[in-house]
């Protein structure tokens, strides 16, 4: 009967040991890429929300709200030519998502955006302004103006145009389960119910600033 020489064995328990290592390394790298993975799929809607061009963004604004001012009468730096994309509210929408980093698709996150230019929230800093780069002339000044002279009517609208745009549309209806009760389609057979008495709705946070003139 043949016996293994000591230390070839030594040797293969040491490579199988390896081995082992390897393969339990190999297999908790494709857990996180896998998780990573699934993690990117689920963020993917709000991402693809995020990847909307602010300047279309504004061609709808002012398609639904015509009567909120341009802007758009700055000159570039590169060309010397006026920018007419370069208008009011693309620069709002850049500096909402871009500068603040805020969420685009909630009303509330809008109405600090818009306090912000009513002066009534967070001071925006000129160097950080969208267009300071790009433009001749720094916007900033102007479009305090512009969103300042608009009513309450215009704000409302424009707060709700822009949550709309970004806020993911809902494609999958809702099952219609079958009435498996036969006494319910009778309805003398159910004692109504009293109807519950709404309450008022209570005011949200952000909401004076609409109020404003």
């Amino acid at each position: 009967m043949l016996v293994e020489n000591p230390q070839k064995l030594k040797s293969k328990k040491f490579f199988q040991s390896i081995q082992r290592q390897l393969l339990a390394a190999v297999f908790g790298l494709l857990l996180v890429l896998g998780g990573e993975y699934l993690k990117d799929g689920l963020e993917m809607q709000p991402v693809i929300a995020q990847s909307i061009r602010p300047e279309s963004v504004a061609v709808l604004v002012y398609q639904r709200i015509p009567d909120i001012p341009q802007e758009n009468q700055y000159i570039r730096q590169e060309t010397g030519k006026v920018d007419p994309d370069n208008t009011l509210i693309s620069r709002f929408v850049r500096y909402h998502q871009d500068v603040k980093k805020r969420a685009t698709r909630f009303r509330l996150d809008w109405k600090l955006t818009l306090a912000d230019y009513l002066g009534v929230n967070e001071p925006i800093k000129p160097e950080r302004y969208p267009g300071r780069s790009s433009l001749q002339t720094n916007p900033l000044e102007g479009d305090l103006k512009a969103i300042q002279s608009l009513n309450r009517r215009q704000r409302e609208a424009l707060v709700d145009l822009l949550a709309n745009t970004y806020k993911p549309q809902q494609t999958d209806a809702q099952p219609v389960k079958p009435n498996l009760n036969p006494s319910s389609t009778n309805p003398s057979s159910q004692p109504a119910k009293p109807p519950t008495p709404s309450n008022p709705s209570l005011s949200k946070p952000g909401d004076a600033q609409l109020l404003m003139p």
